[in-house]
């Protein structure tokens, strides 16, 4: 039975909560750095475009923003150099790297762990104890870790199951601090259009038909789940789906 003072007990916000959010000036990344702020968080946002961070900050009242290169350790250290304290680093960048194998360039196929994996190394190394022992790290794979196909998907499927293996090793490495990955389906952000270019609106369409909910998701209910995962205090070394039950079909 959940008592009056249990219930107090359980988080129901980030009040006062100091969050960093590579990935944090688009699509999911920004909705919930938006709706950790609104639940008390002091949030930065961390993108690769100075621009496009400082513009998300000033727009959405967030608490600072910086720019790096996450394929660059240097680049990672600099941005988080002045940062004293961290309650909950989230790690959500990474572009779609895409090309089979056989005939892409290796270099940029090697993109897909630089963003993700040596990424989110080199963060946390860079804050060190300067990251709470009672927070949170939130990684990010997506449906490919669980459902590969043959169009060119093979390493960056390879690289977000990475993702959710190293975040099960992490969360008994860095125990007491919860380490979990959100692994997102067919989700309507600005990806979709860069990965798909003009076909973007067939292919979508197309998609929709087959979705059990006949819709994509939206990037403030992604969003919402990696609020989910920093704020509940038992969520570890976890995967959370959040793709209306498209690896289903």
């Amino acid at each position: 039975m959940i008592t009056t003072a249990t219930a107090q007990a359980l988080p129901s916000s980030l009040h006062g909560q100091h969050v960093v959010v590579f990935g944090g000036t688009s699509g999911i990344g920004l909705a919930a750095a938006i709706q950790a702020t609104a639940a008390g968080a002091s949030v930065i946002v961390i993108g690769s475009n100075a621009e496009r961070a400082r513009q998300a900050a000033e727009d959405h009242g967030l608490a600072g923003w910086r720019a790096a290169d996450v394929t660059q350790r240097e680049s990672i250290d600099a941005a988080l150099s002045d940062i004293a304290h961290v309650d909950h680093l989230v790690l959500l960048a990474g572009t779609f790297v895409a090309g089979r194998v056989m005939d892409a360039d290796v270099d940029h196929l090697r993109r897909a762990f630089d963003e993700r994996i040596w990424a989110a190394v080199h963060a946390i190394r860079a804050l060190g104890d300067r990251l709470s022992q009672q927070g949170s790290i939130t990684f990010i794979s997506g449906s490919l870790a669980d459902r590969p196909n043959a169009y060119g998907t093979a390493v960056l499927a390879a690289a977000s199951a990475a993702m959710e293996a190293m975040a099960r090793g992490m969360a008994l490495e860095l125990a007491p601090v919860r380490v979990n990955t959100l692994s997102p389906g067919p989700i309507n952000t600005p990806i979709l259009g860069k990965a798909l270019g003009d076909g973007r609106d067939a292919y979508v369409a197309s998609l929709e038909q087959v979705l059990p909910l006949r819709r994509l998701g939206s990037a403030e209910e992604a969003g919402n789940a990696v609020v989910f995962l920093m704020a509940n205090t038992f969520m570890n070394g976890a995967v959370l789906n959040i793709d209306g039950g498209a690896r289903l079909v």
